[in-house]
């Protein structure tokens, strides 16, 4: 290895610490990401996205993920112009430009990904005005909390319900949300034709 690095420029060995080091971490980083060691960026994402006020992730440059591919890219790229017997500046610039690139088209590519990802976590007030069908028979007047079934958020969702009408409320019979009672607990009324 030192006679490897002995008979290169200084700049050279720059590209090469960087480009192994990089691409060290990359697959590290990659390694967790499959293997189910986390993922930071996309973690922050997530928390960004279930408290944000607008509702998704804004496009994130400077992230450990873009930087460590940035330096990835610049160190193999530096490499491959000082093997092409590209001068200093231009391969500086070329590997330079390169990693910019990289850093853009990872960013793209998670930023696409955190607006595909959701949490799951159901918002019980996106259930408000929702119309479903009784699972386990409501008791009148808030005697008897029952079971019903409502599609919210996409997807089908058996949730607690109680009522303020005069009867029970039977299996199958329609109804509509029309008020949270609790994070658990929907208030229901029966479906007027």
């Amino acid at each position: 290895m030192n006679e490897f690095f002995g008979d290169i420029s200084i700049l050279a060995k720059g590209y090469w610490i960087i480009a192994l080091l990089g691409s060290l971490l990359l697959v590290v980083i990659f390694a967790m990401t499959f293997l189910g060691g986390g993922d930071a960026d996309m973690d922050a994402d997530m928390d960004s996205m279930e408290g944000g006020d607008d509702g998704g992730v804004g496009f994130q440059f400077f992230t450990f993920k873009n930087v460590v591919a940035f330096f990835t890219i610049f160190g193999w790229t530096g490499i491959t112009c000082i093997n092409g017997e590209f001068s200093n500046a231009a391969s500086l610039v070329i590997a330079t430009i390169a990693g910019l690139i990289m850093m853009t088209v990872t960013s793209l590519l998670f930023f696409w990904i955190a607006k595909l990802a959701h949490s799951g976590t159901l918002k019980i007030d996106n259930a408000v005005g929702v119309v479903g069908e009784v699972y386990l028979t409501i008791g009148a007047n808030r005697s008897k909390s029952g079971k019903v079934q409502i599609k919210v958020q996409g997807s089908l969702r058996e949730l607690e319900a109680i009522t303020d009408e005069a009867e029970d409320l039977k299996s199958q019979s329609m109804i509509k949300v029309i008020g949270v009672v609790s994070n658990e607990l929907l208030l229901v009324e029966k479906l007027k034709k």
